[in-house]
């Protein structure tokens, strides 16, 4: 197998079970939280910062593991990889990531096809996207830079965080946001909400990407960049 082929099978499982994990354990903490939001998010954001540690750890080496497009383009940007499989990592982010979120609603008894109602619109998390995204790609943008080893724990912990801070829960990632509005569920979001949660998470990745290359692509003083 092709170290291309790899690439792509890590991209679409990492993606698979990433965005399982989202809808799964929002589903699950909903049903366990009699009502209680705010407990019903704890264990979803608990769930979900577990597992991106986990996927980037076992998947970084041979993706990358971006598991978002939004990502992708950045590394894009930067030269890191070529257009071609650029979009090849962004079809099969989605397609694994849509993959994902059937095999949850199979797991849990849920109808495998559903689309979400739950609205997700305005300013504020059209904001939140922006930053949640911006400080998602700064993140990945400063460690690898700076502390290599400690990306998994670094995207996780971001994550943990955004799900807190942002307006939005931190979706930051255009691959799931089109995925979870195939969810009827505690994560999911109204499908016409998508497009507006997309711009701002595209919006937040290129002002990620230019502040990135003014702080991280200067060598500190003494070393070679």
């Amino acid at each position: 197998m092709g170290q291309g082929t790899r690439r792509l099978i890590a991209e679409g499982l990492g993606s698979g079970l990433l965005f399982a994990c989202v809808v799964g354990s929002g589903i699950m903490a909903e049903a366990l939280a009699g009502g209680n939001v705010a407990i019903a998010l704890l264990g979803n954001t608990l769930a979900t910062g577990a597992i991106l540690y986990v996927l980037i750890t076992i998947f970084g080496p041979i993706s990358g593991a971006h598991f978002n497009p939004a990502v992708t383009l950045v590394m894009r940007l930067r030269g890191e990889i070529a257009t071609r499989e650029a979009l090849a990592f962004v079809v099969v982010q989605l397609a694994g990531g849509i993959i994902g979120i059937w095999l949850t609603h199979l797991m849990f008894d849920l109808p495998i096809l559903q689309y979400s109602t739950k609205a997700r619109a305005g300013i504020g998390n059209w904001t939140g996207e922006f930053v949640a995204t911006f400080g998602l790609l700064l993140t990945i943008l400063g460690a690898v830079r700076h502390r290599p080893d400690n990306v998994p724990a670094a995207v996780a912990l971001y994550i943990v965080a955004g799900y807190w801070f942002t307006s939005s829960t931190s979706f930051a990632n255009p691959a799931i946001a089109v995925a979870r509005s195939l969810s009827n569920s505690f994560a999911g979001i109204a499908p016409h909400d998508v497009p507006l949660f997309i711009v701002s998470q595209l919006a937040g990745a290129l002002a990620a990407y230019v502040v990135g290359r003014v702080l991280f692509d200067v060598a500190p003083p003494g070393q070679q960049p």
